[in-house]
């Protein structure tokens, strides 16, 4: 499964490629409504888009961004005055005493410092970071929809909740951020054929044994290790991942919009370093007509999919899960 991926979701890039216009009352109705409900994660390569308005919308839009960052900048500088506090008290009673408690309290605080700094610096930055456009499960990212006649880039959260579905699959089932190719027909029966969209990718990246990577068997005593790989098209280039997405309405919450990337077997390269599913990668000569699937048949959507553009995957370890 394609846990996390590195995306490309600003609309001047992608209206060179796809000549694609921005979704704006969508989006200013998701970065209000964070405002409200700060556990609302939207991609901060999502929010560039808006670094320089324009116009009094945008101007309304990079507010409520200014306004969520404000926000969090002071809940994490109260964590921190907290953190640094917690090591001041515990140094002062390992002068007195070496407990084990103070001793875990520096350790512990130290690292809680070291983290909220970092993601501090982050958050005041201007400076673009890679990272800006690593997306996870449950973020809210840009991909492309067709409305109008017009490629549309809307932001929808990495994790789809099917219309009609209970609030709590997102619990029972955490991993509807894939949709299996095996299962469009059946629990993905209402989006497949209906509402498609595209995330414009760069590279991705997935968990996965470290023994199976390396092709053996685990040695006695060792346990089991996960790894996380990065996969690059070699040479590089930008790929388009074939989605699934929904729109989720129930009269006592806001409406919820998400999407899902479309798994199948992976091509040979994913396979050798030990992964079992990869996401699907469309032939651009297949983009439009996989944005307007209706009226078309099911051997047809299933021929795009099958027909997909499969270039040499390079891949590195990033770091042990």
């Amino acid at each position: 499964m394609c846990y996390s991926a590195q995306v490309v979701q600003m609309a001047r890039k992608l209206s060179r490629q796809l000549g694609i216009r921005i979704d704006y009352g969508e989006v200013e109705r998701l970065f209000f409504r964070r405002l409200d409900d700060p556990g609302t994660n939207i991609s901060r390569g999502f929010e560039a888009n808006f670094d320089d308005p324009a116009t009094d919308q945008e101007r309304r839009i990079k507010g409520a961004i200014d306004e969520h960052r404000s926000r969090v900048a002071s809940k994490m500088e109260k964590d921190l005055f907290t953190q640094k506090t917690r090591v001041v008290n515990a140094e002062r009673s390992l002068k007195q005493k070496e407990t084990k408690k103070a001793r875990e309290d520096v350790r512990i605080a130290t690292t809680k410092i070291e983290t909220l700094s970092t993601k501090l610096s982050r958050l005041r930055g201007s400076e673009p970071n890679e990272e800006d456009d690593r997306i996870f499960p449950f973020v809210y990212a840009g991909v492309i929809v067709k409305q109008g006649g017009r490629n549309l880039l809307t932001p929808m959260r990495y994790h789809c909740r099917p219309a009609g579905k209970p609030a709590f699959i997102d619990r029972q089932f955490p991993g509807l951020y894939n949709a299996r190719r095996d299962n469009l027909e059946k629990f993905w029966g209402e989006q497949f054929g209906s509402h498609h969209a595209i995330l414009v990718v760069e590279s991705f990246f997935e968990n996965v044994k470290r023994h199976i990577m390396e092709h053996r068997g685990l040695l006695a005593g060792e346990n089991e290790e996960n790894v996380v790989l990065q996969f690059k098209p070699e040479p590089a280039q930008t790929m388009y991942i074939a989605c699934l997405w929904s729109q989720w309405t129930d009269p006592q919450e806001p409406d919820l919009r998400g999407f899902a990337a479309i798994t199948d077997e992976p091509p040979a390269d994913v396979a050798a370093a030990g992964h079992d599913r990869c996401i699907i990668n469309l032939k651009p000569e297949h983009i439009d007509a996989w944005l307007t699937p209706q009226g078309r048949s099911i051997i047809e959507l299933q021929s795009m999919l099958s027909d997909r553009a499969v270039p040499v995957f390079q891949h590195e370890i990033l770091r042990a899960a």
